[in-house]
């Protein structure tokens, strides 16, 4: 019998998130980092967190991070949320051709990034702009690569948000998803065999573990244990399919690790403060020696898959507001109010910064160029950047272009 999985609800219902039976704040136990793949097959079902109901940081998880470190994490999260906003209107108005966002998202992104060194390196998918934010990368520039004007670094030969800063750690983003997991784990390999301690990072979505790619990745990291960290984040749907599809009948994608011999996390992929630890372990583990890990990070896409994409045509509208892990941002404002450390008056001042240092850099992006007009890479460009050497069936091109 053919089975055609089907979510829970469509449009028009309501949507009721409590036959997802999480586990408790605190009640998932944490393991060595030396403890193999077999005494981990319970983690792949349950979900680090951290932060319960009322804000507070409870069980062996807990990062007992500095309130100046939540803060600015806080920070990066606010950046990213501000950023898309902005790319999204911009998209909007006409000024760019295409935007994703990672609405709901952020923690993800931003919280792994502070666990990593200098020399590690991400292999990323198209909603992991935290990353970059998290690092420092300048944001006018990744403005310039939405709008692919005379600024953009990229020199207009990428579509809007795949970015590419090898000095940041951040593997070019390719659309072809689920390439960057078997790079991932070749760039792992070759930091191995170079003895180095850098370790790498593969991102891939829900629906993308469906790709061979995934699996072949996942076959090269059993048997070579390179210093990779294979990150699924589970954000519920991939552009319009539910997750099961890709899913199949796991329980969970992180059980899907064991299949493999490699053991794996879930985690809530909307607790900052579990994101940090979870990354932490799991990075650490690779670079001490201990193999790649599986993390499955659950988390929910608030808003749509694409600026192409409305998602009110295969989920119910209030779908983001049920999702019973709330938002990252809000969770950690949450938390940082109950320490005492942070105020309302705090957060407001935070916000009012975020959104004037998001619209400056804004202005002084489109003072380079929109898809409206304005100065954009000279078309010589197309030629460049593929050949160490260019051949000369290249240069000739170039030549007969004008260029």
């Amino acid at each position: 019998m053919l089975v055609i999985p089907e979510p829970a609800w469509r449009p028009g219902d309501h949507a009721d998130f409590s036959r997802d039976d999480f586990p408790s704040p605190g009640e998932t136990r944490r393991p060595a980092l030396a403890d193999p793949p077999e005494a981990m097959r319970d983690l792949a079902t349950g979900l680090v967190r951290v932060l319960d109901d009322e804000g507070q940081a409870v069980g062996p998880w807990d990062p007992a991070l500095e309130p100046s470190t939540l803060v600015a994490g806080l920070r990066h999260m606010l950046l990213v949320r501000e950023l898309d906003r902005r790319m999204l209107t911009a998209q909007r108005q006409g000024k760019a051709s295409f935007y994703m966002q990672s609405l709901g998202e952020e923690a993800v992104a931003c919280g792994f990034r502070a666990a990593q060194r200098p020399g590690d390196m991400n292999f990323p998918t198209y909603r992991q702009q935290g990353l970059l934010v998290a690092a420092g990368y300048p944001i006018e520039l990744m403005m310039a690569q939405v709008y692919s004007n005379e600024l953009d670094p990229l020199h207009g030969r990428q579509m809007p948000v795949m970015y590419s800063a090898r000095e940041f750690g951040f593997f070019s983003v390719s659309g072809n998803l689920a390439t960057q997991y078997v790079q991932a784990v070749g760039w792992a390999m070759a930091a191995a065999i170079k003895g180095d301690d850098a370790v790498a990072a593969a991102w891939i979505g829900d629906g993308a573990t469906a790709e061979s790619d995934f699996h072949a990745a996942m076959v090269f990291a059993s048997t070579y244990t390179p210093p990779v960290v294979l990150n699924i984040v589970n954000n519920q749907w991939a552009i319009s399919t539910y997750q099961a599809v890709a899913r199949g009948r796991a329980s969970t994608f992180a059980m899907r690790a064991h299949g493999f011999g490699l053991p794996s996390l879930r985690v809530d992929g909307n607790d900052y403060l579990a994101v940090r630890a979870a990354a932490h372990w799991a990075v650490e583990r690779a670079r001490l020696g201990f193999g790649p890990s599986v993390v499955e990070w659950v988390t929910y896409r608030a808003g749509a898959h694409s600026s192409s994409d409305d998602p009110s045509g295969y989920r119910p509208k209030d779908e983001a507001a049920a999702w019973p892990l709330g938002d990252p941002i809000e969770r950690l404002r949450v938390h940082l109010s109950g320490t005492g450390v942070w105020s309302d008056a705090d957060h407001a001042a935070m916000v009012d910064e975020v959104e004037e240092q998001v619209r400056v850099a804004q202005v002084d992006a489109e003072a380079h160029g929109t898809l409206h007009g304005g100065p954009t890479p000279s078309p010589k460009d197309i030629f460049e950047g593929v050949y160490q050497e260019m051949p000369s069936h290249l240069r000739r091109q170039r030549q007969q272009a004008g260029y």
